[in-house]
């Protein structure tokens, strides 16, 4: 990217600062505190004097937009540059170029001027016809073929009139087709009153059943959802589906209204003059042979992100929800992941996570090794002081939690909890690096009951070793911008890292690498010294690692916990920078000491931020300070909850319409929330059944990881899908919305990323047939006032 002038970065901030609702003076701030190398987390929590407290949802938002503003003023740069070269820039078309406001402006302006493979317009222009052309347009009167035939040349390639005429028209469609403000005109009103038409393809119809609810279905571009749209583009690359875009209701209606604005733009009337019904013609062939399909692939193109963004953020908020879901804390975890003819897989991690014991049992088909799986479970069990059992989610996961069962009654003395978890991704971890040099002599399948036991201690912590797009917890994820996708979860991640803090002394390294600042290779030499000299005893100690500066310093230490330390601050989320404001606030208790000023709620209340801010440190820093010292280290996320799935009821068989089911969200699309009730498939909530009030984000009301009480409204055993409600009122039988089969395919997306594959189960939404208001008026309407002149 290049170097931008001041003059351009004021620009650049004026418009961040009206999109995101701040002040110039704090994108500013937060742009240069960027560029310096400063992450969001850092700036969010610790610079809040600099740029007038903007959180870290405003500061992501100015990070995405700087990164697009940015590209577009390079963009603006390239073309003007461009066009100068060829020596057509004038001082309009610079002053237009200067003005655009969006990428596609830009890209029209430039159509003209762009480079590309010689054009029928172009060859007549070199044949001499543009004359022609342009004579026709000026005079209407004149007969189009008797003047055509003074163009006549055969060295030329202009064989007779009608070649002239060809020749002629190719060169007036083209300079409608790169005419800014008429192709700006045009995609505004198409865009606003288009409706995307779905077919099936012909012969497909069984081939591609599951987007049978589209074979034909219309729906204004302006108002179709996200999940929608992105199922009929999948149709469409599936070659099951052929898209258009009609403009409008009356699709004859609306080509006939853009040739009128055609016609009306390059000032040609109907006055029953000679040329008229030839250049008529000529706008019709514009609209329906050049712009219509232009105009239709930009606006498709720009759906496609707006849908894919709107996707991203679904996946992104499901990840975060899930990785600040309640942690069970430091207990001793025996770690099930459930299979049948494989053998269930256990292992045991003591409190801090290490691995103390594995096995393998077979209680299930076809061996029916019961009692002996008891047993070996039970010795387990007691030899470790096992709290608490983590269940996989996967296949035989409700015959391995009936086994559970029976295990906590053989050791009633230990108290112990059986937990189901998501496995989502247990796989991609057992199989990666990572895992293989954090577990070099264990067998693959053992480390997924590693990390099952270990995502109920702390979800977080675990699920930082995954790649987050394979957690599967996210809509049409195949479909979008993997390096969007893959930015954004990743930017998720770091702010649940940095949202929590992070032990030093027992983080692994791919959890260190999502601290602000510090890099992967920075990361793990923060393990590798702390495995060759032991513990830190503070934070200043960490400076003593390899290739850890005063930078890097300054932006990890605040999120890094050291307990039980030298400095008792170190716990905290108190940066060491601001050490001496909590020096001067034990001054005014009176010399107290850090230990006894911690937790005094009473004494701390009592303060005045304002006693203790300075040149450096103001009021929103002094506050948090404060508020930090009551209780040091707090932990954002959840008290600790696990669903109680029903007895007997393990199968999607087992389930009746009417029954009422406690269960565990497990994603949330834009339609509604998946749930796990416990028989291997996910039952869905339509958003229209997640409330008795109207719920127009399905995240107003649950999130990944809610415990819910629902009940079940439809049972689809061959199809594996289930309707449920949350509306305790709604009665089986009645009708449910329900969403078209294409959709169906998101959490078919997610199972992906669930290595288990487990069935979707989505219904359907409403089919909606939007219509778009009536045209005013076709290409006669348009053409009415010249006509009058």
């Amino acid at each position: 990217m290049t170097q931008q002038s001041p003059a351009l970065a004021r620009k650049i901030a004026q418009t961040i600062a009206i999109e995101i609702g701040a002040q110039d003076a704090q994108v500013h701030a937060a742009v240069a505190l960027l560029d310096e190398g400063a992450t969001v987390p850092f700036i969010a929590r610790y610079r809040k004097e600099v740029t007038g407290g903007l959180d870290d949802t405003q500061l992501r938002n100015l990070e995405a937009r700087l990164s697009y503003l940015r590209e577009m003023e390079d963009r603006r740069a390239a073309i003007l540059s461009s066009i100068s070269e060829q020596g057509k820039l004038t001082d309009e078309l610079r002053a237009e170029i200067d003005a655009a406001d969006s990428k596609s402006r830009l890209e029209d302006l430039y159509l003209p001027y762009k480079q590309k493979r010689r054009t029928r317009a172009q060859i007549a222009r070199e044949a001499g016809l543009e004359p022609l052309a342009d004579g026709l347009l000026t005079d209407p009167s004149q007969v189009p073929e008797e003047f055509a035939a003074s163009f006549v040349d055969a060295d030329k390639g202009v064989a007779d009139a009608k070649a002239a005429l060809e020749g002629a028209r190719a060169i007036l469609i083209e300079r409608w087709s790169e005419d800014a403000a008429l192709l700006g005109e045009l995609r505004g009103w198409l865009e606003g009153n288009g409706l995307i038409r779905a077919k099936v393809v012909e012969g497909k119809e069984i081939a591609g059943e599951k987007f049978r609810d589209y074979f034909d279905h219309t729906e204004s571009l302006a108002k179709i959802p996200s999940h929608r749209l992105l199922a009929l583009f999948r149709g469409r690359r599936e070659e099951f589906l052929q898209l258009d875009l009609d403009p409008g209701a009356d699709a004859e209606a609306g080509n006939l209204y853009a040739e009128g604005r055609i016609a009306l733009h390059a000032g040609i009337a109907e006055r029953g003059r000679a040329a008229d019904a030839w250049l008529r013609n000529a706008c019709r062939l514009a609209w329906r042979a050049r712009i219509h399909m232009h105009l239709l692939l930009d606006l498709f193109n720009q759906a496609r992100e707006k849908a894919e963004a709107e996707a991203i953020n679904v996946f992104g908020d499901n990840l975060q929800d899930l990785m600040l879901a309640a942690p069970a804390g430091p207990k001793a975890v025996l770690g099930l992941d459930p299979g049948l003819r494989t053998g269930v897989k256990v292992a045991v991690v003591d409190a801090t996570g290490k691995l103390v014991a594995t096995d393998t049992i077979y209680p299930h088909e076809p061996r029916k090794q019961w009692d002996q799986s008891l047993a070996s479970l039970k010795k387990l069990c007691i030899a470790h002081g096992v709290q608490l059992i983590a269940i996989g989610n996967g296949t035989a996961s409700r015959e391995t939690d009936k086994l559970a069962g029976d295990l906590l009654k053989l050791v009633p003395e230990l108290k112990t909890q059986k937990i189901v978890v998501s496995e989502a991704g247990a796989s991609v971890y057992s199989a990666s690096e990572l895992a293989a040099k954090e577990f070099p002599g264990l067998d693959v399948s053992i480390r997924g009951a590693v990390s099952i036991a270990r995502r109920l201690q702390d979800p977080l912590a675990e699920l930082v070793k995954i790649e987050p797009k394979a957690i599967g917890v996210g809509q049409y994820q195949h479909d979008v911008d993997q390096y969007r996708l893959a930015r954004a979860l990743d930017a998720r991640v770091e702010d649940c890292v940095n949202a929590v803090g992070v032990d030093v002394n027992t983080a692994s390294g791919a959890l260190l690498a999502r601290v602000s600042g510090l890099s992967a290779s920075v990361a793990e030499n923060i393990v590798v010294y702390r495995d060759e000299h032991g513990a830190f005893a503070s934070r200043k100690a960490l400076l003593k690692v390899p290739r850890l500066g005063d930078k890097t310093f300054e932006q990890c230490a605040g999120f890094l916990r050291i307990v039980d330390g030298s400095q008792p601050l170190d716990a905290s989320s108190v940066h060491p920078e601001a050490y001496p404001v909590v020096e001067r606030i034990l001054a005014a208790g009176g010399g107290k000491q850090v230990k006894q000023v911690i937790g005094d709620i009473a004494f701390l209340r009592s303060l005045k931020a304002e006693q203790f801010t300075d040149d450096t440190f103001g009021l929103p820093t002094v506050r948090d300070i404060l508020k930090e010292l009551e209780k040091p280290g707090r932990d954002p996320r959840p008290e600790f909850k696990a669903a109680t799935f029903a007895e007997g009821i393990e199968d999607i068989k087992d389930l009746r319409p009417g029954m009422v089911l406690e269960g565990v969200v497990s994603n949330v699309a834009a339609f509604g929330a998946f749930v796990d009730i416990g028989v291997h498939q996910d039952g869905l909530v339509h958003i229209s059944a997640l409330s008795d009030t109207f719920v127009k984000d399905p995240r107003e009301v649950v999130k990944a990881g809610d415990i819910v009480k629902v009940k079940v409204l439809e049972v689809d055993v061959a199809r594996k899908r289930i309707a449920l409600t949350r509306r305790m009122g709604d009665e089986p039988g009645q009708s449910t919305s329900r969403a078209p089969g294409g959709e169906r395919d998101a959490r078919r997306d997610a199972s992906r990323g669930d290595d288990r594959g487990r069935a979707n189960t989505q219904p359907r939404a409403p089919q909606q047939k939007t219509q778009a208001a009536p045209f005013n008026s076709a290409m006669a309407d348009a053409l009415k006032g010249l006509k009058r002149g």
